[in-house]
């Protein structure tokens, strides 16, 4: 080794990006002992080590002991730096799993905030949905004279079993408009608005109504859809889904959540539909559906 290629420990540390006193450290617990010394015991390290040291601090950064690595430095072997590196790469895949999902709602609860700003109280329409996939949870049971909130918490308790993510925003589901009009405050399931769930709200035309108020108080909307549907000749079909735009996440007070009810429509066969231009959000196309908008 020619004394021309060795660096002094400040010109290693500066080299290397780190501080002298880490190589310090290094070099006293053994993990990276300099690579000679010279005659006034100063440490002195080659270039090719910063190969060494940035390994041990990728591994200090995925949260490998010290010890670890220090014995997989003394003992290492083609075999044991595989075995190391493939439970690092399942530890990475995990976290990157969390990252990916804390992502997916962080945005899913901006979208919803975002529409939630834009409709007004009781704005009622019919507008074009894209698909939306979900995961529905067990039917809930309003016979027995259970309340809104047993069945909510029935609904979380059973999460694991139904594979449902609580961390998402969670809807109510109708299995039809019948079932919305008979008792629009009890839904027959909640659901997950969890992209990847194995259920789907379809894309197409639907008829859509924004209600201020708490969970399960919609007062006389249901009547008024049927009534705006009636004056313009609509079919409800599918099921209804209610989603809270904004709710406590965003909201201070309860009576200002608002809902978004939804159910799917099509115009009737006696009726020739016309085009209105309507602007959506994220898309300013017109559709080929009858668009009619009320304010009620």
């Amino acid at each position: 080794m020619n004394d021309s290629t060795m660096l002094s420990i400040k010109e290693f540390a500066k080299f290397a990006g780190v501080n002298q006193s880490t190589l310090r450290y290094y070099d006293e617990i053994d993990l990276l002992p300099p690579a000679g010394r010279g005659e006034n015991n100063y440490r002195y390290y080659i270039p090719f080590q910063i190969i060494t040291l940035n390994f041990i601090n990728v591994l200090i950064g995925l949260g490998v002991p010290l010890a670890t690595i220090k014995k997989m430095s003394k003992e290492r072997t083609p075999k044991s730096m595989i075995e190391l590196l493939h439970r690092q790469e399942i530890k990475l895949d995990y976290r990157l799993y969390e990252l990916r999902t804390a992502y997916s709602i962080i945005h899913t609860f901006n979208q919803n905030i975002q529409n939630g700003l834009l409709p007004r109280d009781s704005d009622i329409a019919v507008e074009e949905l894209d698909e939306t996939r979900l995961v529905l949870g067990p039917d809930n049971n309003f016979e027995n004279h259970d309340t809104f909130y047993e069945n909510f918490m029935y609904f979380c308790n059973a999460a694991n079993d139904y594979r449902i993510n609580l961390r998402y925003p969670v809807g109510g589901y109708h299995g039809d408009m019948n079932a919305f009009l008979r008792a629009p405050g009890q839904p027959d399931k909640f659901f997950s608005l969890d992209p990847i769930g194995n259920a789907i709200q379809k894309r197409g035309p639907y008829l859509v109504c924004y209600h201020n108020g708490y969970y399960g108080d919609f007062g006389d909307i249901p009547n008024k859809m049927v009534a705006f549907a009636k004056d313009n000749k609509l079919a409800f079909h599918g099921p209804v889904y209610i989603v809270y735009l904004l709710d406590e996440i965003s909201i201070i007070h309860p009576d200002q959540y608002l809902a978004r009810i939804a159910v799917g429509v099509t115009a009737k066969k006696d009726v020739k539909t016309r085009k209105i231009r309507k602007v959506l959000k994220h898309n300013d196309s017109v559709e080929p559906y009858a668009i009619f908008s009320h304010r009620l």
